[in-house]
């Protein structure tokens, strides 16, 4: 877990506003989504275009973790947005409605014909009922796909279902694509909280993310990333807890039963305190 990358707060920037472009080096989210599709009018695209990769080449957007969205495959935009994404060498290109593992190919393919250096990896959205259910084989499509993306309006506007806190209606299709990136070993990224004004409405949602398994959220305003940076942070007390729990069973190796705090403590358990601690230094490092 040395080379984890936390992605608990991953904004989407219009790449359209110069001014949002230069807003964000200052923003302490892990990482950004340079958006060249929902975020930017059609006669803008071409412009925008420029700006991301100008941007995402910099290097001035220190430890983030900056990657570009390109129009989706089929549209007049796609192939160009590709291309120039792919020569940028972002940290990753962000592709909306991948649909299948045959899609995952073809992007992929295309990124390497375009010349993406090693480092970029592709970031496919997960934000239809074929994609949920054909999750797995698109997770697992490619080494170079490093993450999922829940597109989760587009999901729950597919499936005719409702916005409700809790999200009940898209429960099943959050944990279907969880279960997808952890058997292929991928990053997932929740999706985005649509009322930027109701901020326990948000921080209750990023709880609920973090509490199924996500390593973040997708973001649409600034005012986000601090709720969504400590809701997906381990806590003071879970650092402690996983120090102890580490020093037990280093302590009581050879000695049979291994408890700390009067639970039995099992090798998963380790596993798991030592993944809180890797997730806590890399946060640190952060700075």
């Amino acid at each position: 877990m040395s080379d984890f990358t936390p992605l608990r707060s991953v904004l989407y920037m219009p790449s359209s506003n110069e001014r949002a472009l230069e807003k964000a080096k200052s923003i302490p989210c892990d990482g950004l989504i340079l958006d060249l599709e929902d975020a930017v009018a059609p006669d803008a695209k071409p412009a925008a275009r420029e700006a991301a990769c100008a941007a995402a080449s910099s290097g001035e957007y220190g430890r983030r973790t900056v990657t570009i969205r390109v129009n989706g495959i089929g549209t007049e935009w796609h192939d160009a947005d590709l291309t120039a994404a792919a020569q940028a060498g972002p940290a990753a290109v962000v592709v909306p409605k991948v649909g299948s593992a045959a899609e995952v190919q073809q992007l992929v393919d295309a990124l390497e014909r375009a010349g993406a250096p090693d480092h970029t990896t592709l970031w496919a959205m997960v934000e239809t009922p074929v994609a949920i259910l054909d999750a797995l084989a698109i997770a697992r499509a490619s080494d170079r796909l490093s993450a999922l993306v829940m597109g989760t309006n587009d999901l729950v506007k597919e499936l005719y279902a409702e916005h409700v806190p809790g999200r009940a209606p898209i429960l099943p299709s959050l944990h279907t694509a969880l279960l997808a990136a952890r058997a292929a070993g991928i990053a997932i990224i929740d999706g985005v909280y649509n009322d930027v004004k109701d901020t326990e409405g948000f921080l209750a949602e990023c709880e609920q993310g973090r509490q199924m398994g996500f390593d973040g959220k997708t973001l649409i305003h600034p005012g986000q990333v601090e709720g969504a940076n400590a809701a997906f942070a381990p806590s003071e007390r879970a650092v402690e807890d996983a120090r102890g729990l580490i020093q037990a069973w280093e302590d009581g190796q050879g000695a049979g039963v291994v408890t700390y705090q009067g639970k039995m403590v099992e090798n998963l358990h380790v596993e798991s305190a030592r993944r809180t601690l890797s997730i806590h230094e890399a946060i640190q490092a952060l700075g």
